[in-house]
């Protein structure tokens, strides 16, 4: 399977402009879970998680609290999900993730980073099918067995499981995530998540060659990262 995961978030706490960007996702997120499963975080096992995540990225307690408020309050937008799909520069294969308030305006600001970046948008399902909707885990551990019967103990369905480096890796269907999360949570008391996430996995990688593709790579990567509405992109493109 290999460790082929990049985690994204992680680079953009580099600047202060990058920072209130994320802080705006995960308040977005936060507010989200709230709305749909109410704001006790002991009940709304997403709202726990996502906090948990704002947390680990250092989001301050503020943006979480106010999150939380309006989540509570009835005066907040109403956000629904929105995927797009297609093809990025040098052929690779890309999913965006986004959570709007307004359908036509996302459609557009993400069809532009698309139509900017000699990348192609397609329809519903044009790349998908060669993903994996997968629950995924990365954590600390250094008994693979230990950990596979726990999971099959807890009667989780487990697609892969890996030991690397110290780290093991699980992938799962994307909904065994809560009972696979809380088997781990359970039995390993200090356990702490590199990577607790439902993601996008490909099935195959693309190599993207060619100064102008990976200079138009990079560029709409950073067009999607500035889309207010862009929660999560994933893609297949590999680098030499």
């Amino acid at each position: 399977m290999g460790r082929h995961y990049e985690n994204r978030k992680a680079d953009m706490a580099k600047t202060q402009g990058a920072k209130a960007k994320l802080y705006s996702r995960y308040g977005k997120e936060i507010y989200v879970c709230a709305k749909n499963g109410g704001a006790e975080i002991d009940s709304n096992l997403s709202l726990k998680r996502m906090i948990e995540k704002a947390k680990k990225e250092q989001v301050p307690a503020h943006v979480i609290e106010n999150a939380l408020k309006k989540a509570t309050s009835g005066a907040g937008e109403d956000f629904s999900p929105a995927r797009y799909e297609g093809f990025g520069p040098g052929g690779c294969m890309v999913i965006v993730d986004c959570l709007t308030d307004n359908n036509n305006r996302t459609f557009t600001d993400v069809r532009q980073c698309f139509v900017k970046n000699d990348a192609k948008i397609g329809t519903q399902g044009t790349v998908a099918h060669m993903f994996d909707h997968q629950a995924l885990f990365v954590f600390k551990h250094d008994d693979e067995e230990a950990i596979l019967e726990i999971l099959m103990e807890a009667d989780v369905d487990v697609s892969d499981i890996e030991l690397e480096d110290g780290m093991i890796t699980v992938l799962a269907p994307h909904t065994e995530f809560n009972k696979a999360r809380t088997a781990l949570v359970e039995a390993i008391a200090d356990i702490d998540f590199e990577i607790d996430e439902i993601t996008f996995l490909p099935q195959n990688h693309t190599m993207v060659t060619g100064e102008d593709n990976i200079a138009n790579f990079e560029s709409f990567m950073a067009a999607l990262d500035d889309c207010d509405d862009v929660q999560n992109v994933y893609h297949n493109a590999e680098f030499e």
